[in-house]
C-alpha cells in the first residue's frame, strides 16, 4: 500500500449519523440538514464541476493566492507535516506540499475527511506524485475525531475552501477551541476564508446560470433516499441561494414547489412540506479580515500572517496556538 489510513467512522457509522442529523433537521420549525451529506460520489463530483464555473469565483481566488504565497507561508511554518481538514479531492493540497518540499522540510501528509472512497483515490494518486512522502490517511469527523489526527512532527493544519463558512459563529468557536487543544505551540493553522463583498457576485457564486449548483443542492435529497429509504422527489424541490445581511451569510436551501408528504422507511417518520416551505441546506459565511483575527483570538490563536486582505476576494490566514 502506498499510503496508510486510519478509519474512525465506518459506513455504518456514517449512515447512523445521517439518520440522526435527518431526523432532528426535518422536525425542527425550520428544516435543515448539514451539508456534509451533500457529498457522496456524484456530489462530489458535481462540487468539483462547481469550481470550473464561471460564476464560482472562491476556489480560484484561494488557488492564486496559495500560488502566489505558499513560499511564504511555508517558511512561517516551518512545518515538516501537512495535515489537511475536509481533503476532498487534495487538488490545492499540492500547491502547499510543493512550497514545504522545496525548502527541503516536508515529510508527512495527513488528509482528513469523511469520504472513505473519494480520499483513497486521491491519496493513491499523491503517493504516486511524492513517491517519498508519508501519507497518513483519516477517515473521520471533525466534530468528533480531531484528536485522532496523528500528533508527530511539527504540523501545518489547513482548513481550506471557506469551509468554516459552513458552520455558524457558535460551531465555529467550538470548532477552533477544540482543535487548539489538539495542537501544540509549534503546530500552526493555515485556514481560508471568504470575504464580504459585492451581493449580486456572492449570489451569483451559489446560482450559476447553468444549473450546476442547483443539481448539487437537490444531490442531498438523491442521498437521503438512497442511505435512509427517504422518498423525496428532487423535482419536486426548487433550488433557492439568498444573502442573509443580518447574519453575513449566503443560505443555500430547497423550496417545495408544492406541498408534499416525505416519508424514511424505518424511521417511523413522515415529513409534511407545505408549498414554498423550504428545507436549509447550507450557510457559507463570510468574512472580513478583522472578524477571522478576532475569532481566532477568542479560540486562543495568534494571527502570524494574512494574505488576500487587499483586494477583498478571499483571505489566507496563518496563525498558532497561544503559548
Amino acid at each position: 500500500m502506498a499510503y496508510t489510513i486510519d478509519v474512525h467512522l465506518s459506513p455504518d457509522e456514517v449512515r447512523s449519523q445521517m439518520l440522526a442529523d435527518a431526523l432532528k433537521g426535518l422536525q425542527a420549525e425550520q428544516k435543515s440538514i448539514p451539508p456534509v451529506w451533500f457529498y457522496d460520489e456524484r456530489g462530489s463530483r458535481l462540487f468539483e464541476d462547481i469550481t470550473q464555473l464561471p460564476e464560482y469565483y472562491p476556489t480560484r481566488a484561494e488557488r492564486a493566492l496559495l500560488q502566489a504565497y505558499a513560499p511564504s507561508i511555508a517558511e512561517l511554518s516551518k512545518a515538516d507535516t501537512l495535515v489537511e481538514l475536509g481533503a476532498g479531492a487534495c487538488e490545492k493540497t499540492r500547491v502547499l506540499l510543493t512550497a514545504l518540499q522545496e525548502i527541503d522540510l516536508l515529510e508527512r501528509y495527513v488528509p482528513f475527511d469523511v469520504s472513505d472512497e473519494f480520499l483513497r483515490s486521491a491519496a493513491a494518486s499523491l503517493a504516486q506524485e511524492y513517491d517519498s512522502l508519508d501519507i497518513h490517511v483519516v477517515i473521520g469527523d471533525f466534530h468528533q475525531h480531531l484528536g485522532e489526527i496523528p500528533s508527530e512532527g511539527r504540523r501545518m493544519i489547513a482548513f481550506l475552501g471557506g469551509t468554516i463558512g459552513n458552520l455558524n459563529p457558535a460551531q465555529r468557536a467550538r470548532f477552533l477551541f477544540d482543535l487548539n487543544c489538539t495542537m501544540s505551540s509549534d503546530d500552526s493553522l493555515l485556514i481560508g476564508t471568504d470575504l464580504v463583498k459585492d451581493r449580486s457576485r456572492l449570489v451569483a457564486a451559489y446560482d450559476d446560470a447553468a444549473g450546476v449548483t442547483a443539481d448539487f443542492n437537490r444531490n442531498v435529497l438523491h442521498v437521503l433516499n438512497e442511505q435512509l429509504g427517504a422518498d423525496f422527489d428532487p423535482d419536486r424541490f426548487r433550488h433557492v441561494a439568498v444573502w442573509n445581511e443580518d447574519e453575513q451569510w449566503i443560505e443555500m436551501r430547497l423550496r417545495a414547489d408544492e406541498a408534499n408528504d416525505v416519508s424514511l422507511a424505518g424511521a417511523g417518520l413522515t415529513v409534511r412540506f407545505e408549498q414554498g416551505e423550504d428545507l436549509l441546506t447550507e450557510i457559507s459565511a463570510k468574512f472580513t479580515p478583522e472578524r477571522v483575527e478576532r475569532e481566532l483570538s477568542e479560540a486562543g490563536f495568534i494571527t502570524e500572517g494574512m494574505w488576500g486582505a487587499d483586494d477583498g476576494e478571499f483571505l489566507l490566514t496563518l496563525a498558532h496556538p497561544f503559548c
